[in-house]
């Protein structure tokens, strides 16, 4: 089978097409051949071996994992022998290490679920990773409720999209930060307010905030401060780049330092891929709920250039590779 490998860190021209051998599901696992996948900033991390401060889970001098890739939407085309709840010909969406590829082996315990309906293969692989974030920021890390105002600072990208609806979905009143070419879109996903940053300082805004979703992590602790109430949380879920050697942990660690004795509460997490969450994206995207916003669709032999465009950090929702 065909799958995206790479043997060394480095830029995007790093990635190789190769033929493998393709896999064969263990007792409590299904195989699928993934119809769709699509790529997100962690895959960037992965690929490029930045921060190094990562490498000891990365890999010191090379990759410990040579496929890339999490989120997929596929058939499933096998089952093991204790496997219960699929069955060849199912429609499945999850998540799984080297997705990037024709085929995947997933444990039925794991990330994977029933692909919605009225989802496409595509739609479906974009949603994971960034979806699975803007829940379990919001609603468990955010304790978010009916009522409360929230503030997306980054809501056009692919944790951005999602989160929007997600709060939205949630009761909760939306502010949502972007540049101006994407504030239609913004709009258009259910938020009741949107900031565009390239005419206003949403950090000198009146509003006042509950939570705070930062997904762009372009401010620092003391601006962000003066839209937050008393007692929110700020969830930082992303920030720029940064150094080789420290990425983004540099800034979110200069927040949460600068955050020490502040009534606020600041909160940094990975999300958790788990079937229970996926579930709950199961049935919002079936009740129309949330629906994910795809910016590009690549081939797979064009993985490079989806790399390349993701490392711009400008995408509006996320990127989808056709597989």
């Amino acid at each position: 089978m065909r799958a995206v490998v790479r043997t060394s860190f480095g830029s995007p021209d790093v990635l190789e097409i190769q033929e493998i051998e393709k896999p064969v599901p263990a007792d409590d696992e299904l195989l699928v051949r993934v119809r769709a996948a699509s790529v997100n900033p962690a895959d960037w991390y992965s690929v490029t071996g930045t921060p190094w401060v990562g490498r000891p889970q990365m890999g010191l001098l090379k990759p410990k994992e040579a496929r890339v890739g999490t989120d997929f939407a596929g058939t499933v085309e096998a089952v093991g022998n204790n496997v219960t709840q699929f069955r060849p010909g199912d429609d499945v969406f999850g998540g799984r290490t080297g997705a990037l590829a024709e085929y995947v082996c997933v444990r039925e315990e794991r990330a994977v679920v029933p692909k919605p309906g009225n989802m496409t293969f595509e739609q479906a692989a974009a949603v994971p990773v960034a979806a699975l974030t803007a829940l379990q920021g919001l609603r468990d890390k955010g304790q978010l409720q009916a009522g409360q105002r929230v503030l997306i600072n980054g809501a056009s990208g692919g944790v951005g999209t999602f989160a929007v609806q997600i709060a939205k979905a949630l009761g909760a009143k939306v502010t949502g930060v972007c540049s101006s070419r994407n504030v239609d879109i913004v709009r258009s996903l259910g938020a009741d307010h949107v900031i565009d940053y390239t005419h206003e300082d949403f950090t000198r805004s009146d509003r006042r905030y509950d939570l705070m979703l930062d997904v762009a992590g372009s401010r620092s602790w003391s601006e962000c401060k003066r839209v937050l109430d008393p007692q929110a949380t700020l969830i930082m879920v992303g920030a720029p780049k940064g150094n080789r050697l420290l990425g983004p942990l540099s800034h979110i660690v200069k927040v949460r330092l600068a955050s020490v004795r502040s009534s606020r509460k600041v909160v940094f997490f990975i999300a958790n891929f788990n079937k229970a969450d996926m579930v709950v994206l199961q049935e919002l995207l079936e009740a129309g709920k949330v629906k994910p916003v795809i910016d590009k669709r690549y081939e797979l032999s064009e993985i490079a250039d989806a790399f390349r465009y993701l490392g711009e950090g400008h995408a509006q929702g996320k990127i989808v590779i056709t597989v």
